[in-house]
């Protein structure tokens, strides 16, 4: 007789040659992956016609009505929803037990789901039609879709805690039930988000972002990143301080979001350029923590993940202060930091749940040094080619009005970093279908 439900249900379905090959965990990770690896290089390849629009504007004329500002949503929110928050939802499959049969066949359908409604989104932005939101951009009955898909991978993760409860000690399961808990709010944000009566307050004197709204984005990536390591049960080195030090300044810095202005407050304020100073401190704090935990993977996204990071923070908040943001701001500067945050630190975040996610053979190919090394130098080269760019704009802001020889050449830069990034993505969306067909 099989004590645990979970073993039980996996004896029941053996005659499954999936299930007889790999576990349903397995199976499930294998799946996040290849629909994560896949959404990055259809963004990329999308990233990649835009770039090379920019250099031969006259290409517009062979794909016309389908514009420049029609691609855009796709290669952004591709990336977002698709790329950056597949992962994720990864993380906490893996921070669950390891799901039965049924579960994960559920889950993986979702997972489906959930690829099949950016699919339709993404034709629906080529077509025109789109909210003008930045993130947001689905209109109409898109909007349901990516939320539908999570309300219902959510429920099967939470059904499958419940089922495997017993194999959790008391306070692991209320842990990830309270997780469970704050995760239901995300698809009813989505929905709310996305209404085009909807905005959040804007910085007056810039138009962008105000200081709350970066301090508060910024410190959820932060408890992400903090959660990484357990989620993904990575034993500590040893009782340090290291935990407490990131639990008390966690808990510093979302005071200090708790007690400044949220409102229209401009940059120009002090209470705002102090608020978002706090997040300095995360640049050391955030490695040393991260170097508190026995990882069984080899440094090299944990390194690109802090280097990034580092990068991200001070120039973030460089580019918030006065006198630097009215230069850069809504130049190709901007750009440069959007692709900091998300082929840097973002895409380092994700490559290291999908190491811990990935079979041997495909662990090996996620951080094979070649790969690694020309993905990083792409964004190097992609992210030094905007920022100069976006200086020679704030010089002469109407630079890019005309085809000079420099925006040409920097824009030619861009594209070539850009094929070398699809490129690899390209071959880790290979390996990953490799994988899984292999398996079966």
């Amino acid at each position: 007789m099989v004590a645990d439900p979970i073993e039980a249900a996996s004896a029941r379905c053996s005659a499954d040659p999936v299930e007889e090959s790999f576990p349903a965990s397995a199976a499930l990770h294998l799946t996040i992956i290849r629909h994560s690896l896949g959404w990055l290089a259809a963004a990329n390849g999308v990233g990649v016609w835009l770039a090379a629009l920019l250099v031969w504007p006259a290409l517009e004329r062979w794909v016309s009505p389908f514009t420049y500002g029609r691609w855009m949503p796709l290669h952004t929110d591709w990336h977002l929803y698709g790329w950056c928050s597949l992962p994720i939802a990864g993380l906490f499959v893996r921070w669950l037990p390891p799901p039965d049969h049924r579960h994960a066949n559920v889950a993986r359908g979702c997972v489906a789901l959930w690829s099949l409604a950016l699919l339709a989104a993404g034709m629906s932005w080529v077509d025109g039609y789109a909210s003008g939101k930045l993130f947001l951009t689905s209109t109409g009955i898109f909007r349901f879709g990516l939320p539908t898909a999570l309300v219902l991978l959510w429920a099967c993760l939470a059904a499958h805690l419940w089922h495997a409860r017993h194999s959790l000690r008391p306070a692991a399961f209320v842990a990830r039930g309270l997780l469970l808990s704050v995760l239901v709010v995300v698809p009813a944000s989505l929905v709310w988000a996305g209404n085009t009566r909807v905005y959040p307050s804007v910085n007056p004197d810039s138009g962008g972002a105000t200081g709350a709204s970066l301090l508060g984005s910024t410190l959820v990536v932060v408890a992400l990143v903090g959660l990484l390591p357990w989620a993904l049960k990575i034993k500590p080195r040893r009782e340090r301080p290291r935990k407490a030090w990131f639990a008390g300044y966690l808990l510093f810095s979302m005071g200090v979001f708790g007690v400044i202005d949220h409102g229209h407050v401009s940059h120009h304020q002090i209470a705002a350029i102090v608020g978002l100073a706090t997040l300095l401190g995360w640049v050391p704090l955030l490695g040393d923590y991260l170097q508190g935990f026995a990882w069984d993977t080899p440094f090299r996204w944990r390194g690109a993940l802090l280097s990034w990071w580092a990068l991200l923070v001070v120039t973030g908040f460089v580019t918030f202060l006065p006198g630097v943001s009215e230069t850069l701001k809504f130049t190709n500067a901007l750009v440069a930091h959007a692709h900091i945050a998300m082929a840097g630190f973002a895409s380092a975040l994700c490559f290291i749940i999908l190491e811990a996610l990935a079979p041997r053979d495909l662990h090996a190919a996620i951080g094979q040094a070649v790969a690694f090394g020309l993905w990083q130098w792409g964004s190097v080269v992609y992210v030094v080619a905007l920022l100069a760019l976006g200086w020679y704009e704030s010089a002469e802001p109407g630079l890019l009005f005309s085809a000079t020889p420099l925006t040409t050449l920097l824009y030619g830069v861009r594209l070539g970093a850009g094929v070398v990034m699809t490129a690899v993505s390209l071959w880790w969306f290979y390996r990953a279908l490799s994988a899984q067909s292999s398996s079966q």
